[in-house]
């Protein structure tokens, strides 16, 4: 951090966003394990008595399918990891400061980007 924190959200306010990241990593992890189920059983609609250039084609897409879902699920992943990592900055106090300015972090960004280490200011001179 640049500058020194000046305040810090209340344990109550911590609670209640503590709260929303759990119930985000369970939705989170819930989606993670059915798109792991989704590439790993091969669907099984068997094209075997189609005609060869359906069949081609299926298996085709079927693996695009699959390559966009393990993608789907290592963003997943990373985004899971995220939250975790705001579950820790809760314990130690330091949630919802933004790691470039120092500041409190708008409590609607919070809300809606829960794992926010930057405030709106601190991301839009980054860009």
């Amino acid at each position: 951090m640049k500058k020194g924190i000046s305040k810090r959200y209340s344990d109550i306010e911590l609670e209640k966003f503590k709260k929303l990241i759990i119930l985000k990593i369970e939705s989170a992890q819930k989606d993670l394990q059915l798109l792991k189920d989704s590439y790993s059983n091969a669907s099984s609609n068997g094209t075997d008595d189609t005609y060869s250039s359906f069949k081609s084609f299926e298996e085709g897409s079927e693996t695009l399918s699959k390559e966009s879902n393990t993608l789907l699920a290592s963003r997943q992943e990373k985004f899971i990891r995220d939250l975790k990592n705001a579950l820790i900055r809760i314990e130690n106090k330091t949630y919802g400061i933004c790691r470039e300015t120092g500041k409190l972090i708008a409590k609607d960004r919070l809300k809606l980007v829960p794992h926010a280490t930057l405030s709106i200011e601190a991301k839009s001179k980054s860009k």
